[in-house]
């Protein structure tokens, strides 16, 4: 039952009623027993030979016969087959010794209400008679543990040699023989036996007229058992089957048989469950159960667990106590089993070939519902503790995701229902008030870089889509890369391409990923450095990975910390994948201080930000981008004490009303912000003086050469900074802005500014670079952010407005 659930539902719902299923199996052994309890006290109470009273005996008798059977089970499963065996033959004979029974009619036995084969017999049982505030719910719950062996065939699959074959056959058999078993005993007793009955030969009647019972009309005036005190007759007795039986004992013993044999295969079932639901590891602490021994495997520390929780309920000594407990848990256990081959179906997995003829999803929907129903009749309280105990499984799974991966068919409905989804998502389209930012980070391998994608995780979680790109010449581990996404808990995919350099894979990547609506539509990189120090066709590579995500409609996020993103050069990219948390105790040689900061730098938005500020600093309107993603930081527990500042540029004659007009959008948009402040464009001499040390090294100097020979090396090396471009372009905004920065934002937990952009194809790709340098050095975490040029005003942003406020806005 645990395999079926499990590799059909996955571990949630596996685990859960694994474990259910494997307890109400140990309970089922002390059921078992205690109905064989009950027969021997009986018997012994009938010639006075009780040890105590009937509960303590009770007891006792089935603590000693759980002992034996646990001896039994131990020994291994050819000793419990043997016995089986044994047990059956004797069941066989006492059932036959009862039909028997029933034709031999005896004159000594009509006092205790048999009376052979009579249609008014028949007829007076043939309706209900529930007593002592039953109902047929009530004696339902007692009497369905009776049919919970179905499943032994399943629980013991790994011991049959053929058990797909044998499993269907033997239970469909054992569902069709106890079935014709039951309904045959029950209309034989219904048809001999009346419901009430003294015992006493004189109670006979002589006068027939006004015989009303079945009793009267057969000689035999039963009245005085309207008032209570009986102890024959159906209602009464519970041994009337050795009364109608042909050779009592012998009834005896098949009681024997029946509950010993139950008890058995319960008792060798459950530790079987067990282990192979502690061998999955779904529960860590319960690992200690899936160890087996000799050449069959066998559980013994299951069989010790079984046998004390047999023990504890066996001490209840009460049947109709225990027997409604493990009818809720073998319910559940049903309910799931059907609704799983009802989900298989639904899933509609190519892997999903019944080959069972009659097999249909209706019916096993039908009887998971009527098992779930059941439940509640029979006792709707134990029915609700028993949801609530597979509720709290299901959910401690769910939150440690075990690395498992069973083809269930959760995996293919959730797959289903994504295509469906998707599909319907691109007939649909795009409205300003739905935009989200879906991110393609370029992060390399995922544990390359944890600071980007621990900040951009911030902000897309649960929101929008991430993407993991990572363009790579040669192939690496996928599911390993993957994995670790989902082991630290960072929601996105990872998407590798293979190309020749930096660019032509960004290409592929920017044109590729993606689903329909599910595409990124921002791109998210972190600063180059080390640009200064590498081959600057690498930069002219990165600067036009900028332009091409412009062209291609993408907004560009850029992060830049102090000390840099990339730690994969510590031990190399290979060795910080199979690492989950890179600190310096993992490093074999020393680190030194760079990377020892390096290394806590990059775990920096891992840890809650505590109170400080995220200053926005709005240059100009790009779509609403640098505003929306600061407040999507802000409503993360990490962040959330994090406060926004806004700050706007701005001429000395307008600074009250761009003040105002910013103050007014925030509102709108129901951004919290603590103060908007305003800046103007004047910097310092030494500054510029910096500024221009710079770029002295990637100037090309046309001046100090001959015309030709300028323009083969601008064509050689694009990247040169020619002298039109300095006189065209100023960077005194820069220059100036990286002073304010300092000034104003130093202390911030993070920076958002609105990023400068350079034309493509007139600015050259050393002096943008220049200007990023200038613009973001010596600062606190900064993140450089443009929009995608779609003039919606701040309409990236209007998703947080009510609808009657977007159209007054607008208008």
């Amino acid at each position: 039952a645990y395999y079926l659930i499990s590799r059909s539902l996955g571990p949630e719902f596996g685990g859960s009623i694994g474990l259910i299923f494997a307890f109400a199996n140990a309970v089922a052994v002390a059921m078992y027993v205690v109905g064989f309890a009950e027969t021997v006290v009986e018997m012994l109470n009938d010639v006075d030979a009780l040890m105590f009273d009937e509960l303590n005996d009770i007891r006792i008798v089935g603590t000693l016969t759980v002992i034996l059977l646990l001896g039994i089970s131990v020994a291994g499963m050819e000793w419990e087959a043997k016995a089986q065996i044994v047990l059956l033959v004797i069941l066989l004979g006492a059932i036959a010794n009862f039909f028997i029974g029933t034709v031999m009619p005896s004159e000594n036995k009509k006092p205790k209400g048999y009376f052979g084969y009579q249609t008014a017999i028949l007829v007076e049982n043939f309706g209900p008679d529930f007593r002592d505030e039953e109902t047929f719910f009530s004696v339902f719950a007692i009497f369905f543990p009776a049919a919970t062996g179905i499943l032994a065939g399943a629980n013991i699959s790994g011991d049959l040699a053929d058990p797909q074959s044998a499993i269907p056959k033997g239970t469909l058999l054992a569902i069709l023989i106890t079935g014709l078993t039951y309904v045959a005993v029950a209309i034989s007793t219904g048809a001999t036996i009346v419901r009430d009955a003294t015992g006493d030969h004189n109670d006979t009647v002589v006068d027939t007229v006004n015989c009303t019972d079945a009793a009267c009309t057969l000689g035999y005036d039963f009245s005085i058992c309207e008032e209570g005190g009986c102890k024959y007759g159906l209602m009464n007795d519970f041994q009337v089957m050795s009364l109608v039986s042909a050779f009592s004992p012998l009834i005896s013993a098949g009681i024997f048989s029946a509950t010993l044999s139950s008890a058995l295969a319960s008792l060798v079932s459950a530790p079987k469950v067990f282990q192979a639901l502690c061998k999955d590891n779904i529960y860590p602490g319960l690992s200690v159960f899936a160890k087996g021994y000799g050449k069959n495997n066998e559980p013994l520390r299951g069989y010790v667990l079984t046998f004390c929780i047999g023990l504890a309920f066996i001490l209840i000594a009460e049947l109709n106590v225990i027997a409604p407990i493990i009818s809720n848990f073998f319910l559940a256990s049903y309910a799931l089993i059907n609704f799983s081959v009802f989900h298989a179906s639904l899933a509609n997995s190519p892997g999903w070939r019944p080959s069972f003829k009659y097999y249909n999803m209706w019916v096993s929907l039908a009887g998971a519902i009527l098992c779930f129903v059941v439940m509640f009749v029979i006792n709707w309280w134990a029915a609700l503790v028993t949801l609530l105990i597979v509720l709290a499984l299901y959910i401690y799974v769910s939150y440690k995701k075990p690395d498992v991966n069973w083809g269930s068919s959760t995996q293919a409905l959730i797959y289903n229902q994504a295509l469906t989804h998707s599909l319907n998502l691109t007939s649909v389209e795009e409205h300003v008030k739905n935009f989200r930012p879906q991110c393609l980070v370029l992060a390399g391998y995922p544990n390359s870089r944890p600071a980007l994608l621990q900040l951009v995780n911030s902000f897309t979680k649960n929101v929008s889509l991430m993407v993991c790109g990572h363009i790579r010449t040669l192939t690496q581990d996928y599911a390993r890369c993957q994995r670790w996404l989902s082991k630290k808990r960072i929601k996105a995919f990872y998407a590798p391409v293979f190309a020749e350099n930096m660019r032509y894979g960004a290409q592929l990547l920017l044109q590729a990923v993606g689903l329909g609506r599910l595409k990124p539509n921002t791109l998210v990189m972190g600063f180059k450095n080390n640009w200064s120090d590498g081959d600057m066709r690498d930069v002219e590579n990165y600067i036009n990975i900028i332009h091409d995500a412009f062209d291609l409609q993408f907004g560009v996020v850029i992060l830049r910390l102090l000390d840099g993103l990339d730690i994969s050069h510590i031990q190399g990219p290979e060795h910080v994948v199979l690492m989950c948390f890179l600190v310096a105790t993992d490093i074999k040689s020393p680190l030194s201080l760079t990377d020892q900061r390096l290394l806590e730098s990059s775990q920096q938005f891992k840890k809650k930000q505590g109170k400080g500020s995220i200053d926005v600093w709005w240059l100009f309107d790009d779509g609403g981008l640098t505003l929306l993603i600061p407040y999507l930081l802000t409503n993360r527990s990490k962040w959330g004490d994090c406060r926004i500042r806004v700050f706007i540029g701005g001429k000395i004659n307008r600074i009250d009303h761009d003040r105002r007009a910013m103050a007014t959008l925030l509102s709108k948009f129901r951004i919290d912000f603590s103060d908007i402040n305003t800046w103007f464009c004047f910097s310092r001499w030494t500054s510029k003086l910096s500024f221009k040390e710079l770029i002295e090294p990637y100037r090309l100097k046309e001046d100090d050469m001959e015309q030709e020979a300028a323009e083969r090396l601008k064509a050689q090396e694009p990247w040169r900074i020619t002298d039109n471009e300095l006189e065209l372009y100023k960077t005194n905004r820069q220059i100036r802005l990286n002073e304010l920065l300092r000034e104003h934002s130093s202390s911030a937990k993070l920076i958002v500014i609105s990023m400068p952009l350079a034309r493509k194809g007139t600015v050259s790709s050393a002096l943008y670079m220049c200007w990023l340098e200038t613009l973001s050095k010596d600062l606190p975490p900064l993140l450089l952010v443009r929009g995608n040029h779609q003039k919606r005003k701040p309409g990236w942003i209007l998703v947080f407005m009510g609808f009657s406020q977007l159209m007054n806005f607008i208008y």
